[in-house]
């Protein structure tokens, strides 16, 4: 078996995890995050409150937790970029890993309302936007390798890797927004496009 290879007992604790977050997510919707208590997930699935927190430390981590397995895939997809390849173009790219994840096919009918809840409920956006800094930081270290590797690295005071992916996360954001006030008529990947062309060169 591999190192990257998931053992049983790895397999199934994130088989109960997925079970417990694609119940609670539902209630979500129905219900409202704030209406929704950790015992009305654990009877969803049929466990007790105890069982579900040996998942996940809180009720604001069943939703956002899934932002965090994404984080490596984020970091390869930009490792896998052409090195001589245009900063903000790599970048875009990357929001592909998040794209694929909201156009996953199975997964539409909840990807917008749970992106609803997330947006609309301080807890939950606060603790998103804080995920996104830690991605971020993630992208910048890797950004300043990929330079160092090159040849051609930043200083250390120089601000252009943070400046540019910061600008790269704005654009999400702004198009998660947009694609939310659009009512998700569009495509999700659409919606990273066009933000991402107001700031930058279409890719």
């Amino acid at each position: 078996m591999s190192e990257r290879t998931p053992g049983l007992r790895e397999r199934t604790r994130l088989a109960v995890q997925k079970e417990i977050a694609e119940a609670a997510d539902a209630l979500f919707v129905e219900r409202g995050f704030e209406a929704t208590t950790v015992d009305d997930i654990a009877a969803a699935v049929g466990m007790s409150q105890r069982s579900v927190f040996r998942y996940f430390a809180t009720k604001e981590e069943i939703v956002l937790g899934k932002f965090d397995l994404v984080v490596d895939d984020m970091l390869a997809a930009l490792r896998a970029r052409p090195a001589d390849e245009a900063v903000w173009t790599s970048l875009h790219r990357v929001f592909d890993v998040l794209v694929s994840l909201a156009e996953k096919p199975g997964h539409e009918e909840m990807v917008e309302p749970i992106h609803r809840v997330v947006f609309e409920t301080p807890a939950l956006l606060a603790g998103y936007l804080q995920k996104l800094q830690h991605m971020q930081d993630a992208v910048v270290t890797e950004l300043r390798d990929r330079a160092d590797a090159a040849g051609t690295p930043y200083a250390v005071d120089d601000p252009t890797p943070r400046a540019l992916t910061a600008a790269a996360f704005g654009c999400l954001v702004a198009a998660q927004h947009s694609w939310l006030a659009s009512g998700a008529k569009g495509s999700f990947a659409d919606a990273v496009d066009r933000a991402m062309a107001t700031v930058g060169p279409r890719p």
